[in-house]
């Protein structure tokens, strides 16, 4: 009975069978096993919980804690490290199902009593759990653990299964609080302090390196950073945690900086205003390599020398939080000032210049990343968003680059129609667009529902804002929202440039590196979950092709077409024998997301259709549809069983291809004279020029705002019931397919482009306003028709038919030019390809 399964809380016995528990009672009499299909059940993924290795597993410097569950227990599971790119690319998500192929048992040879279940090969289904969705609350389910092995667990509830670390990560970044271990809310002292022995700011500096007893402090918070996550292999602390603040007295303002498990314990609770009353701290000469927010607007002296530094021991320092009805005013504590600007006035800053702005959000970008090119350590990801806001004082919003600042419970909640206020923002002037802001690493952001309390709410220009706010109409706003889709900001300059120093040794410090067509692949193998690249590829355009869709998108599962093209209708047809939700992943296989198949010159060879979901949707072979025929026709003859499904899947994608009438083909496509020779000798044809559901911007509406929020954050890493609400319809005009390729006619790519048509589009904002002749090439290099309509679809002119555009193409024959493309990882196998601005070799330059 030792190895009998138990529960981690008592509990009556389960009502039914239960794969989970099955199978743990099968591995006590065995350390690996491998499940037959017969005996397989799907369980459903109820967390995905990420923390630092013990020790670097290939290239990733990451373990995944997997809590599964099947409806009668749950279990937690470490992922084998071969499994973690399902991770990287959303492939293996919450709120999907998982067949479990091979799992083992693991103990813990340094630790008495501790074990777990290590996945070791599974398959990940596609759309939401069957299972969960009959799931009212999974944290109510009893957590399965092997008896004798839950001593050491009881206590980590919500700790990694490796016990060497002691809490988690965030899934996506590194930035923010995660877990129960982060204390909220506050809980100020009301009782009497003894003040009388306090020192002042200015005195410290004279201490710094003598050996004397520090005397308490009595300070104000007047700015906060986010976090800092400094964990790197080796490095023997539990929480390695660091927090700035700038704190003030009456003698002026100095850094203070709370370390390791202080920050737990204490950052969620100290927020700007509060007051502390500090002893057992120690002072460190000043950091010089940081960031710090400008601070001349306090007008107050900045000792810059020393930082005061808060340890949890050695010595253990003591932190009271003061109530605010407990500060006395013969203290002396300065008041937080801000400096609130207008969006008329911030073309007249100066570039890098701190401001703090509050605007009427308009439209949020979807969460993207961005690696952290700087870190030495362990690999880091940035989380951010685009943001506009308008205050009334100009017909342009204030155009924001929000990175997370340490508030998830903010970050993921912005939406259009709350109020937002982002201090410490720095203004960016940057060459053919209009200036925007990007936040700090000071910066904090406050939306409607978190202002009460905060400092700023009596400045004048807050309360300036409010009174405009009254004088606005809910349905008129709401006309002009969006939320989530591509947005591309800035806008690439109008011609292009390329130092020597950047194409010899550092091509990826410019804005739009300029890659080889070769290494394109590479980019867009190496790419994670909502990461986003620019890159920039010179070449041809051999072919362009208008897809006419009043085509509703439903999620990356279904895709109808109407109306299209017969190269559209492959696209209509899922290719579900290469997707990955239904590859079984092992510790062999390639760990990356999805990655390009090598095609032969001839494409005469049918490639198997079951090869690794990593190489499934990156390349297909342009062959006639007879030819395709054919070869379905002979690898049903030669293929296993289980490639016949996929090759009558095939068939059938080719089959709409033939019957499906098209008239307007000709008058919706073009392609240079070359390319059908071309396109024989090319050795692979990068193909992603489809548009993804989650390439187009939705309207807000406050009764699908729980919905919209979901689809433009990233995917959570714990499930909930609330977060399976049904996908928001998308309506997409159409976009152009436009084929590239390569400057050496070895590789070539499809990209999306899809126009800006109204000047109320998000990507309207800083556009060029020069007219042009809405021809192809113009278009691909404005980014836009000409003249935008507005909401009310006024329009001096009307704008141009697909057609009228496509047959200008012709002037695309043999022009060298250089494509500014737009990459981001979308999950799973989606990745968006789309153009940014295409430019003229003439356009182009070495400097």
């Amino acid at each position: 009975m030792e190895d009998s399964p138990s529960c981690s809380s008592p509990v009556a016995g389960p009502p039914r069978a239960s794969f989970l528990q099955r199978t743990l009672e099968r591995l006590s009499s065995a350390q690996c096993l491998r499940v037959t299909p017969e005996g397989a059940a799907p369980v459903g993924v109820v967390a995905l919980q990420r923390y630092l290795s013990e020790k670097a597993e290939g290239l990733d410097s990451y373990s995944y804690d997997i809590t599964v569950t099947d409806g009668v227990w749950r279990a937690k599971c470490l992922l084998h490290p071969s499994l973690h790119g399902l991770v990287h690319s959303n492939t293996l998500r919450t709120g999907g199902d998982v067949d479990i192929t091979q799992c083992s048992f693991v103990y813990d040879e340094r630790l008495l009593g501790h074990g777990y279940i290590c996945v070791e090969k599974l398959r990940c289904g596609a759309g939401r759990s069957a299972l969960l969705s009959r799931v009212k609350d999974a944290g109510s389910l009893p957590m399965l653990v092997r008896r004798g092995m839950g001593c050491s667990g009881a206590g980590r509830r919500d700790a990694p299964l490796q016990v060497s670390r002691k809490h988690y990560l965030p899934l996506w970044n590194n930035d923010d609080p995660e877990g129960d271990i982060w204390t909220s809310g506050c809980s100020s002292s009301d009782t009497a302090l003894d003040v009388s022995k306090v020192t002042l700011l200015c005195s410290l500096g004279s201490c710094f390196k003598k050996s004397w007893t520090p005397l308490p402090l009595l300070v104000k918070i007047i700015h906060k950073a986010k976090l800092r996550y400094y964990g790197k292999f080796g490095l023997k602390i539990d929480y390695p945690y660091q927090a700035y603040f700038e704190v003030a007295d009456q003698s002026g303002i100095m850094s203070l900086v709370l370390w390791n498990e202080l920050c737990p314990e204490f950052y969620q609770r100290l927020s700007v205003g509060t007051v502390l009353f500090i002893q057992n701290y120690t002072l460190k000469q000043r950091y010089a390599n940081r960031t710090r927010p400008q601070m001349d607007h306090h007008r107050m002296t900045s000792f810059d020398s020393v930082e005061i530094c808060l340890n949890p021991r050695s010595p253990v320092s003591i932190l009271t939080l003061v109530s605010p009805k407990a500060v006395l005013p013969q203290w002396r504590l300065p008041e937080v000032r801000y400096q609130f600007i207008t969006r008329s006035e911030m073309e007249n800053l100066a570039h890098n210049s701190a401001c703090d702005v509050i605007g009427l959000v308009t439209f949020v970008g979807r969460v993207e990343r961005v690696k952290d090119k700087k870190n030495t350590g362990p690999e880091k990801y940035w989380t951010y968003r685009w943001i506009h806001a308008v205050d009334g004082t100009s017909g342009l919003p204030f155009v924001l680059e929000l990175f997370s600042s340490s508030q998830p419970e903010v970050f993921s909640r912005i939406c259009p129609m709350t109020y937002l206020v982002c201090t410490q923002m720095r203004v960016c002037h940057v060459e053919g667009s209009l200036p925007y802001l990007t936040s700090s690493c000071e910066t904090e952001t406050f939306i409607t529902g978190h202002h009460k309390g905060q400092p700023y709410v009596s400045d004048p220009g807050v309360k300036r804002f409010i009174q405009w706010t009254k004088t606005l109409e809910d349905n008129a706003v709401l006309q002009k929202t969006a939320v989530g889709g591509h947005y591309c900001y800035p806008r690439p300059p109008r011609e292009f440039s390329q130092s020597l120093e950047d194409a010899l040794t550092a091509p990826s410090s410019a804005q739009a590196p300029l890659v080889a067509a070769s290494d394109l692949k590479k980019e867009l193998e190496t790419l994670h979950y909502r990461e986003h690249k620019k890159v920039a590829i010179q070449g041809h355009i051999t072919a362009v092709r208008y897809i006419r869709s009043s085509k509703t998108f439903r999620g990356t599962e279904e895709k109808e077409v109407r109306d299209v093209s017969p190269d559209a209708c492959e696209h209509a047809v899922p290719d579900t024998h290469t997707h990955p939700s239904t590859a079984e992943q092992t510790p062999e296989a390639s760990s990356t997301s999805a990655s390009p198949e090598r095609i032969s010159a001839d494409g005469r060879k049918r490639r198997n259709s079951t090869r690794k979901a990593t190489e499934s949707s990156l390349n297909r072979v342009d062959a006639a549809a007879k030819r395709r025929h054919k070869d379905t026709e002979e690898g049903q003859e030669q293929e296993e069983e289980e490639e016949r499904d996929s090759a009558s899947e095939e068939a059938r994608a080719v089959e709409c291809r033939q019957q499906m009438p098209n008239p307007d083909s000709d008058a919706m496509s073009w392609e240079s004279s070359s390319w059908p020779r071309q396109r024989e000798e090319v050795s692979e044809h990068l193909v992603r020029g489809g548009l993804c559901r989650d390439s187009v911007s939705r309207r807000f509406t406050f009764e699908e705002k729980n919905v919209l929020l979901q689809q433009s954050s990233l995917q959570p890493a714990r499930w909930t019931a609330e977060r399976d609400a049904d996908v928001t319809p998308v309506l997409c005009p159409g976009y152009y397919r436009v084929t590239i390729l390569g400057i050496n006619k070895q590789i070539a790519v499809d990209a999306a482009y899809v126009p800006v048509l109204s000047a109320d589009e998000p990507g309207a904002v800083g556009l060029p306003q020069d007219p042009h002749g809405n021809t192809m090439l113009a278009c691909l290099s404005s980014g836009c028709l000409c003249p935008l309509r507005d909401t009310a679809g006024n329009c001096e002119s009307t704008l141009p038919e697909p057609e009228e555009v496509v047959a200008t193409a012709a002037e695309l024959e043999d022009a060298h030019v250089v494509c500014v493309l737009d990459l981001c990882h979308l999950g799973g196998d989606e990745m968006e390809v789309l153009i940014s601005k295409v430019y003229r070799v003439t356009e182009a330059s070495l400097n």
